[in-house]
């Protein structure tokens, strides 16, 4: 049996203030997502690689990852969705039938190690359906409830403060059993289409069927890329590693 790998490319580079796709924006001389593809591969537990990415870019994509040296597994490249969800489940409708386990990942993500993937698949493999990892929450969090009235839009009310002690910032890749990711999209593809309802991630779709999901250690060079700020960052830990 064998492990796919669904790396999520999908995604708008707007907030970077870029015209082109996040997952083609430069890192260090090579876009993010052939970043992260070279990751999952060098991992050594990954099998094949499913690429979901903008309408009209299919070739571009995978022109870039499919041709790196680095990227040594089998790479297909399908346009993704309106929504994560829906891009996700695009690519998961091209899993082999002798996938077992299946891999989700952000290309946002670039620089999770191959170490964090092999913990993932290795936790699947040992009989734990569906796997994320994560990390403490340092900061106190505030559940809030908006309060116009008292203030204006900027006033929200605070209903709780969580115990940040099982608090965990839940990161990608994510592993599934492939048959239980497969009934938790079936269950949950209404939400698909709709960028309110979507699942912000497929272990939100597990939960949904009441089946539990299990949180791993995540690891800091995980970290999602959204802001310029947070491309500098990862350029900085890209010269660490060197």
């Amino acid at each position: 049996m064998t492990t796919l790998a669904i790396l999520t490319a999908a995604g708008s580079g707007t907030r970077l203030g870029r015209d082109l796709p996040k997952a083609l924006v430069d890192l260090a001389g090579f876009p993010l997502v052939v970043h992260a593809a070279r990751r999952l591969a060098a991992s050594g537990v990954v099998d094949s690689l499913v690429i979901t990415c903008p309408a009209g870019l299919d070739s571009a994509v995978r022109d870039v990852v499919a041709q790196d040296p680095h990227v040594d597994v089998p790479v297909r490249v399908v346009e993704g969705g309106g929504t994560r969800q829906a891009s996700v489940a695009a690519g998961l409708a091209l899993a082999t039938p002798d996938v077992d386990v299946v891999l989700v990942h952000d290309a946002a993500r670039p620089l999770a190690p191959p170490r964090l993937v092999r913990r993932v698949v290795d936790t699947v493999r040992a009989g734990h359906g569906a796997v994320v990892p994560g990390l403490p929450v340092t900061d106190t969090v505030k559940r809030v409830a908006p309060a116009p009235s008292m203030g204006g839009p900027d006033v929200e009310r605070v209903v709780e403060t969580p115990d940040r002690a099982v608090l965990r910032a839940v990161q990608t890749p994510q592993g599934f059993d492939r048959a239980l990711l497969q009934r938790a999209h079936a269950q949950g593809a209404a939400r698909a289409t709709a960028e309110g309802l979507a699942a912000t991630d497929d272990a939100g779709l597990v939960e949904a069927l009441g089946e539990a999901a299990y949180v791993v250690t995540g690891e800091e060079t995980a970290m999602k890329i959204t802001t310029e700020r947070d491309l500098q960052v990862a350029a900085l830990l890209l010269e660490e590693e060197s």
